[in-house]
């Protein structure tokens, strides 16, 4: 039995005040196995992408608890924080967030500078894994979306965090850019026994995911696992499809 790397608590995130007022998050709480690649599928407005904004500590919630390795992150503050942004967590942003004026090495090596690491030899199988080689020199306007993307990849992966966080990794990809991308993540996941938490709309890339959580209103409504190892990529993808259906009058409508 794989042991818990996190945990959601009873999490709440309120927008606004008074009359005007968001209920983003309602009570949701949830847990990540160490190693296990899961899935956040719900639609806009359902909280996913603030569930894990309030896990990457990029937004504070309004109630609950978020627990790494049983310790409650909250209370995480300068250095500590600090250290948690940089060595536990990993994130992988949709519209890929590089900066202009860095070449893709540069890019790449930000986390190691910002937080006074030291490069090691994993950069380079990193590199090689990623097939950004050619990258490195290149600055982020000289790049195609499928390669800014395998470069952010690599500045989130980095410094090996405990876990990944992936916000719509393919949702600015074309198919074949976006079947690498899921490709290099379920090769980490299941070669390097990374952690993944990605939230995604698109039910080809969550078909790479052992466990999918679908949330509505702020809480989970919905869990659907794969039947490992028995059940292949694309009989997962085909229950996806089916639960988006049933629950919400088809994808277009509710994922």
């Amino acid at each position: 039995m794989r042991e818990k790397i996190l945990e959601v608590q009873s999490l709440y995130k309120v927008y606004g005040r008074n009359e005007n007022t968001t209920n983003a998050l309602n009570g949701l709480s949830c847990s990540v196995l160490k190693g296990e690649f899961l899935g956040i599928m719900g639609s806009s407005g359902s909280g996913k992408t603030t569930l894990l904004n309030c896990i990457a500590t990029m937004i504070r919630p309004t109630n609950g608890r978020i627990l790494l390795d049983g310790e409650d992150i909250s209370g995480f503050k300068g250095k500590r924080l600090a250290g948690y942004r940089g060595s536990k967590i990993g994130y992988l942003f949709q519209e890929f967030e590089l900066l202009d004026n860095l070449t893709g090495r540069e890019n790449i090596l930000l986390p190691v500078d910002i937080h006074g690491e030291k490069v090691t030899d994993g950069f380079n199988e990193l590199v090689k894994y990623l097939e950004i080689e050619e990258l490195l020199d290149k600055f982020p306007s000289q790049m195609s979306g499928g390669q800014k993307q395998r470069v952010a990849a690599a500045r989130a992966l980095i410094l090996n965090p405990d876990i990944i966080l992936a916000d719509e990794p393919t949702g600015a990809l074309d198919s074949k850019n976006a079947k690498s991308m899921m490709d290099k993540l379920a090769g980490l996941n299941q070669w390097n026994e990374s952690t993944v938490m990605m939230v995604t709309h698109d039910a080809n890339a969550a078909s790479y995911c052992s466990r999918i959580l679908f949330i509505q209103d702020g809480v989970i409504f919905h869990e659907l696992r794969r039947q490992m190892p028995e059940e292949t990529q694309h009989d997962f993808y085909e229950r996806i499809i089916s639960v988006m259906a049933q629950l919400g009058g088809g994808s277009a409508n509710v994922f």
